[in-house]
């Protein structure tokens, strides 16, 4: 059967998200509307009363009138919105097991980096789950499961972690993938875990861990050894990963020898800090209040790339939007484990001052290689076990064949005892 971008069954999670985008934008409209007509004047102060007898008279009324035109509109989308579910659900038995395809999975991967805590709290079908996948399809941890899809399964595992708005496909970027290039020349078998980088990074982090567990414990040939690559977000999933792991006990963390990281923000991501500093710009007014409304859609692992969360610790009880200094618990790597990093610069070389100022355009340099002012916070990455590439983008290091000869160069390395 022919490859599908969109399914008819996705049309339940889009018209999900479109009801509830409706609804979001009648309020933000209602609230400029009243807040324009609350504050004629350019810099009111964001609850002042309507000046003068005639505007508040003005005022009222049409705060009154228009407020029945709002709710007449979040009624009649709520109807529509309900109408939709009930539909759809009747098509979902017939419609779940279509095809799919790498440019539908990349479309759903970006909604849920951007709203994926919110599709989750909501039901959404296009919410993704984290699982390890073979091919795009869903691998069950059993050992019958795994011996049939992986007939060559080999005692050393290679696991690999996508970046925030991908999924596991995205390893291949023209015509070249990391995982299966380090695989085929060490001998190791790759496995792809897809996860909804939306969450919370410790919500990833844990559900990862418990995930590892019954990977190693379903594998069908004796466990020799585990190697784990994180590109981007997928480092700090990983790091997460080692500490809830060790809180449960898990018996995987004694088989992994070595963690990469490849652009990881160990120490957080500029765009992240700049979304933050347009909410505090927006909220500055009362008339761009409510368009604030708009920058606090992103998702909890967005949000979380501000400093680099790892733990829950890291930001419950806090309002992930505000603006604030660095709120995480120190969290060195872990120490039976040999840790590498490597960092990309857009710059040509070393010294250029624009590459200094935006790293690969996502990640900072120092924070890539996990340098930080605070010692407690740094991570202490040896020399001999860091690599900058320079003339080199983020998503560029995907593509890499010299980033992909550095890691295998580390990965042949034989482990210090």
């Amino acid at each position: 059967m022919k490859k599908t971008h969109i399914h008819l069954s996705d049309i339940h999670g889009y018209s999900q998200l479109a009801v509830e985008a409706t609804l979001g934008v009648t309020d933000l409209v209602e609230a400029m509307h009243h807040n324009i007509l609350r504050l004629p004047l350019p810099f009111g102060t964001a609850n002042a009363a309507p000046a003068g007898a005639v505007h508040g008279a003005v005022y009222t009324v049409l705060q009154k009138t228009s407020g029945l035109v709002y709710s007449a509109i979040r009624s009649i989308t709520k109807q529509v919105g309900g109408g939709l579910d009930a539909a759809l659900e009747r098509l979902r038995p017939e419609l779940d097991h279509v095809n799919s395809s790498s440019e539908r999975a990349a479309i759903i991967s970006v909604l849920n980096g951007v709203l994926g805590d919110h599709m989750r709290t909501h039901n959404n079908p296009l919410t993704i789950t984290m699982a390890f996948r073979h091919g795009g399809e869903v691998l069950e941890l059993s050992q019958a499961s795994l011996e049939s899809a992986l007939p060559q399964a080999q005692g050393k595992i290679l696991v690999l972690l996508h970046g925030h708005c991908m999924n596991e496909l995205q390893w291949t970027r023209h015509g070249h993938n990391h995982g299966e290039a380090l695989a085929a020349a060490l001998g190791y078998t790759p496995m792809y875990i897809r996860y909804n980088t939306g969450l919370h990074i410790s919500q990833n982090g844990r559900t990862f861990a418990n995930l590892l567990e019954e990977l190693v414990a379903a594998w069908p040939v004796p466990v020799q050894e585990v190697c784990l690559v994180g590109y981007s977000m997928g480092g700090l999933v990983a790091r997460s990963a080692f500490y809830y792991g060790a809180q449960a006990q898990h018996s995987w963390l004694r088989q992994v020898r070595k963690l990469l990281f490849v652009g990881t923000p160990h120490h957080g991501s500029m765009v992240e800090r700049a979304g933050n500093w347009v909410d505090v710009a927006l909220e500055a007014s009362p008339y761009s209040q409510a368009l604030s409304r708009l920058g606090k859609i992103r998702s909890a692992g967005t949000t979380d790339l501000r400093h680099g969360n790892l733990l829950d610790e890291d930001w419950v009880g806090r309002d992930r939007f505000a603006p604030a200094a660095d709120p995480r618990k120190p969290q060195k790597l872990p120490s039976n484990v040999q840790c590498y990093a490597i960092a990309a610069m857009i710059a040509k070389e070393h010294g250029e001052l624009s590459g200094n100022l935006v790293g690969d355009g996502l990640v900072p340099l120092k924070s890539a290689l996990g340098q930080h002012r605070d010692r407690q916070r740094a991570l202490d990455i040896p020399q001999e076990r860091q690599r900058v590439f320079y003339g080199t983008t983020h998503l560029g290091l995907l593509e890499s064949k010299a980033v992909c000869e550095q890691l295998q160069t580390w990965m042949a390395q034989p482990a210090e005892k």
